[in-house]
């Protein structure tokens, strides 16, 4: 049963940009939701790990997700981040999330604590019961230490409200195990950036990227490729994009992307402690690569 899709092509985790004084700035936030536009990104998804939502109070939480809402005015669709390690408090933002009028939620596997298999299977059917938002899993081992089976995602995969993933386990294998099993049940978004051509060649729609706040219509225009089928030309400029996307992970992210949508322009500040700032070697060789792509002069 193939349900209906949030988006397709490249959704961009967008960051929280922030005064000197670590409050949100919402006017450099405005645009950048303008710019992520004006540059043909797919979806913006809000408060995410790119979105610092780990280190923004529930009150906060809140405030980013309604406004980029009301900001965007249905230009694209929002996916607010919903997740937790605390079932309660995931339903109570996936609930807000409906509320101020979301297209869906993006709800990462539970940190920390982690759970079972089994653990997974209520976790998420509860969060997918409280409203009737369509919800995207979001596997990120490497940051939780929580996996989802393939088995799993079967599993979830009957609930109608729970219609794709957010796939960052990097395992190619289960992946394919995962859509064997679901079929069009569960429809698949890369969660890393040098894996969309890839992961769309079996099946995927697309990419919930991190490289997008730098080069929306870049990774637009790739995960369009790959996606029409034209694989030789996708992969060539996955391949062209691939020291970007680097990058953008030569430290804990969101420190390298703020520093680089810092240096073109805009003013996103510092990520909030415990991440600190990019050494200067690491700010020498961001700004080299963006040179590279033309991004800054």
């Amino acid at each position: 049963m193939q349900k209906k899709l949030v988006f397709k092509g490249s959704g961009v985790a967008i960051v929280t940009p922030m005064h000197p004084d670590g409050s949100v700035n919402y006017a450099e936030f405005a645009k950048l939701i303008d710019f992520q536009i004006d540059q043909g990104t797919d979806a913006i998804i809000v408060c995410g790990t790119t979105g610092e939502s780990a280190t923004l109070s529930y009150e906060e939480h809140e405030d980013v997700v309604r406004y980029c809402v009301e900001h965007t005015a249905g230009r694209v669709p929002v996916v607010a981040g919903a997740g937790s390690n605390d079932t309660a408090a995931a339903i109570h933002l996936a609930k807000h999330a409906k509320a101020v009028g979301a297209d869906s939620i993006l709800v990462v596997t539970p940190y920390y604590n982690k759970t079972s298999q089994k653990g997974l299977i209520e976790h998420y059917n509860a969060v997918a019961d409280a409203t009737d938002l369509p919800l995207v899993l979001y596997n990120v081992p490497s940051r939780t230490s929580c996996n989802i089976l393939p088995e799993t995602y079967a599993e979830l995969a009957k609930h109608p409200n729970i219609v794709a993933v957010k796939e960052a386990n990097g395992n190619f294998s289960a992946m394919m195990k995962m859509r064997a099993l679901c079929g069009d049940s569960l429809a698949l978004y890369s969660g890393n950036d040098e894996q969309t051509v890839p992961i769309i060649s079996m099946g995927g729609v697309g990419v919930i990227s991190v490289a997008a706040n730098v080069c929306p219509a870049d990774m637009h225009k790739l995960s369009m490729l790959a996606l029409e089928g034209n694989y030789q030309k996708a992969m060539e400029m996955n391949l062209s994009y691939m020291d970007l996307m680097d990058a953008m992970f030569v430290d804990v992210n969101p420190i390298p992307v703020k520093e680089a949508l810092n240096l073109m322009g805009f003013s996103c500040g510092r990520c909030r402690l415990p991440l600190s700032t990019l050494s200067e070697a690491n700010r020498a060789l961001l700004a080299d690569v963006m040179k590279k792509h033309g991004l800054i002069a």
